[in-house]
């Protein structure tokens, strides 16, 4: 506490004061004695300090002042004092309680001494218009020292006019803002203007904090200052009418910035405390959490809510009876449960009926309620669009002050702004979960089994608010041990993006099915995006748009063929480590129509990496796209144990704060078919051939340890050689592989392709196509650029 003290003597009117200040410990000892204290009594410091300051008092033991059993912060009386000379003096004492330096208690005391003279007569209604003015008014000297208070003056301070007298502003008020005021009084007698100032503290004559609008003006007599006038208006409601306003603009300001019902009541309780309450809290209705329907209308029965946001003023929300995320069932009988019964707010006390008996039967809440002296509470009901959400809780046990009415309406206010804030959210995460779970149905769940290619994939939904998109990727395994490679990217998000996605998807496996070249495949499919768009509802925003790369890779011949719809090129990293841009040409995007797709063929050395990607992965914001094409390359040359650590290696270099768009990532390592596992033959446009044909395949499949085929081998063998020589054209020729299945391959030059039917009983042919359906387990016809190959698929028991 400050050390200092002064004494003053100034005539205002007929009035001389004199104070001085004087500061002990908690045992009534005095430690600080100031030089207005030794012109006041006489006592130099040397003679007083360290001595009890009773001592100084001119009275019996009686009446004299025990220190440490004061209790109050700030008191007064009038008390007679012991001069050095040894005569009395009848001052007025103020004593302000406070922390030393040592964290024990102390008290600077005040002392003054005031000797009047007679005054004028005024005119009585003067007199009386300055004591009952409607507004703090006193009237202080050049030194500050307080001359004249009025009624309300002494009502805020809880202090006479006498008591006060001789006193500094920040002696009667031990607040910063006393002495703020000071200072504007000095520029006030320095300048002669007057000053407007606006104080928010808590006054000794009240138990809570007062807004003040203060002007503080000069008094002047012929021309000379003789003081300053100090006025002060209580604006205490108008201040919290404003504070109030203030809150529902910052709610409206600051709750709902996203499409998070957790992030959203968090706005909530955070825009509530502590200008509104002390702890608020807000619990939706557990059955939103499973993504249900909200109820409409109110809830007449005992209701379960799932904690979802609290704050408090004190750290950790202490106070809380609940967990975040914490399930409780909450009677019917209980306030928040009779708040969304009426679907309407109201006002309680702790001590109320419906209150103390929800509290009684739940000893947690109840142990809260009284360590932390809750003694306040309101419950506003969380409704939007008709339907219950849950509730919101506001507690008070710091604030002094009830709820009162005006509260009600501020927490009614936010709340419904809210509401709608959490319905939206609430809607909004239900639909992208009903469009996560519809794109991940249509995505693949897991790889099929192949040997043309290792792969590994990666798919990342975009972090921003337009939730799912259209991005796809596929494998899909086609004849003679080849494999379709698939990416592509629907423009837009949400749910319409995710089943156009599984539509194309669906249209690339049936294409894809009939081993269409990819050029042909993605005529087709942009065929069918236009035929989408034509369907589309006439007040549809925009059409359809597309991208897709499909590649289709022979193990056996280790080439490649791609085609590309607007899509990015695919990257291609040799086994010696150099990565590049496959240079293809780039058809228009789907959709478009009118414009041919091409197809590019390269040979892959086997162990050549290919990976295939949408656009999400180089395009990222703030990022220029052949940056992201660098980083692609330089991310897939970096070593690596697995096809695994290859994609999280390109999402970590390329995204590592995550994506702003949708991506699918397909790396696939190529495989080959070596020269043990495949076996060919020239057959002579000649039915004397088939003979031969069927003994060469049955001599390879012995070789190859499937004895268990060779019967389907020679039957499916005779039959295929047989049509091929009956119906198609030379050259023809039969091929077997052998990996996982044993596939068997006959070629001829003719694009005709047989069909199955049925034959009558006394038909001589016709059985041929139907036998091979029904001993293989697949079969099939694909067209080439020299004619058409007939295929049959024959499971093995063990590979």
């Amino acid at each position: 506490m400050t050390r200092s003290g002064t004494v003053s003597g100034d005539v205002l009117g007929d009035t001389l004061i004199a104070a001085c200040t004087v500061t002990i410990d908690e045992h009534g000892i005095v430690t600080a004695w100031s030089d207005g204290a030794h012109r006041l009594l006489g006592y130099r410091a040397e003679e007083v300090v360290g001595r009890p300051a009773v001592d100084l008092l001119a009275e019996d033991a009686s009446r004299r002042i025990s220190w440490p059993a004061v209790d109050r912060s700030l008191w007064s009386r009038t008390v007679r004092l012991r001069r050095r000379s040894g005569g009395p003096l009848q001052a007025e004492l103020l004593a302000h309680r406070g922390v030393a330096n040592d964290g024990g208690t102390e008290w600077l005391l005040v002392c003054s001494a005031v000797r009047q003279s007679p005054l004028d007569e005024h005119h009585a209604i003067v007199e009386w218009g300055f004591t009952h003015a409607p507004y703090v008014l006193a009237i202080f000297d050049t030194e500050l020292r307080l001359v004249r208070a009025n009624a309300d003056m002494e009502r805020a301070v809880a202090m006479t006019d006498a008591e006060m007298r001789g006193l500094r502003l920040s002696e009667i008020v031990a607040h910063p803002d006393a002495r703020k005021n000071e200072r504007a009084m000095r520029r006030v007698l320095k300048t002669g203007e007057r000053q407007y100032l606006k104080n928010f503290l808590q006054v000794p004559g009240e138990s809570r904090r007062h807004a003040w609008e203060i002007c503080i003006a000069p008094v002047t007599e012929q021309g000379g200052m003789r003081g300053v006038c100090f006025a002060a208006r209580d604006t205490t409601e108008q201040y919290w009418a404003r504070q109030r306003l203030l809150l529902v603009n910052e709610a409206s300001t600051q709750i709902g910035s996203t499409l998070d019902v957790a992030r959203t009541a968090q706005d909530l309780v955070d825009v509530a405390v502590p200008r509104l309450a002390d702890f608020a809290s807000v619990d939706l209705l557990a059955s939103l959490e499973d993504g249900a329907e909200p109820p409409f209308g109110v809830l007449t029965r005992s209701v379960a809510l799932r904690r979802v946001a609290h704050q408090s003023v004190l750290r950790g929300c202490p106070e809380a009876a609940i967990e975040l995320d914490q399930v409780a069932a909450y009677p019917a009988s209980s306030p928040p449960a009779q708040c969304l019964a009426a679907g309407r707010s109201a006002r309680y006390e702790m001590t109320d009926p419906a209150v103390t008996r929800w509290v009684a039967n739940d000893p947690v809440r109840s142990g809260r309620s009284r360590a932390y002296g809750i003694h306040s509470m309101m419950t506003v009901p969380i409704r939007a669009r008709g339907n219950t959400l849950g509730v919101a809780v506001f507690l008070r046990h710091r604030h002094p002050d009830a709820f009162d009415k005006d509260d009600l309406l501020v927490a009614e206010e936010i709340t419904t702004r809210a509401a709608v804030c959490v319905d939206n959210a609430h809607r909004y995460t239900r639909e992208r979960t009903t469009a996560v779970t519809l794109q991940r149905s249509l995505l693949p769940h897991r790889l099929p089994d192949q040997v043309a290619v290792d792969v590994a994939s990666r798919y990342l939904s975009a972090g921003a608010p337009a939730g799912v998109g259209g991005d796809w990727f596929d494998v899909i395994p086609l004849s003679g041990a080849r494999v379709g490679l698939v990416v592509g990217d629907v423009v837009g998000h949400g749910i319409q993006a995710s089943a156009t996605m599984g539509r194309l998807r669906m249209a690339v496996r049936t294409l894809a099915d009939i081993d269409l070249p990819p050029d042909e495949l993605l005529t087709h499919l942009d065929d069918l995006v236009i035929r989408l768009n034509s369907e589309a509802e006439p007040d549809a925003a925009e059409g359809i748009s597309a991208s897709c790369v499909y590649a289709v890779y022979d193990p056996v011949s280790r080439r490649c063929t791609l085609a590309s719809a607007g899509h990015p090129q695919p990257a291609v990293v040799a086994p010696s480590g150099t990565a590049e841009l496959l240079d293809m040409p780039i058809g228009p995007p789907l959709g478009l129509g009118g414009l041919p797709f091409e197809a590019t063929e390269i040979d892959l050395l086997e162990g050549s990496l290919l990976a295939l990607y949408t656009d999400g992965l180089i395009a990222a914001r703030g990022r220029d796209v052949d940056d992201g094409l660098a980083g692609l390359r330089h991310a897939l040359t970096q070593p690596a144990r697995s096809l695994e650590d290859i994609c999280d290696n390109v999402l970590k270099n390329l995204l590592p704060a995550g994506p702003d768009d949708d991506v699918a990532l397909l790396v696939t390592r190529t495989c080959a078919l070596g020269a043990n596992q495949v076996a060919a033959w020239d057959v002579p446009s000649d039915p004397a051939a088939v003979a031969q044909a069927r003994q060469n395949a049955c001599d390879q499949v012995t070789a190859w340890g499937l004895e268990d085929n060779l019967f389907t081998t020679e039957l499916v063998v005779s039959e295929l050689v047989t049509n091929a020589i009956r119906y198609g054209q030379p050259p023809i020729q039969l091929r077997l592989i052998h990996d996982r299945t044993l596939i068997c391959e006959v070629s001829d030059a003719s694009s005709t392709a047989p069909h199955l039917r049925r034959a009558r009983v006394f038909d001589e042919g016709g059985r041929g196509l139907m036998l091979v359906a029904q001993l293989a387990q697949s079969w099939g016809t694909r067209h080439t650029t020299r004619g058409k190959t007939i295929w049959a698929e024959q499971h093995l028991e063990a590979v």
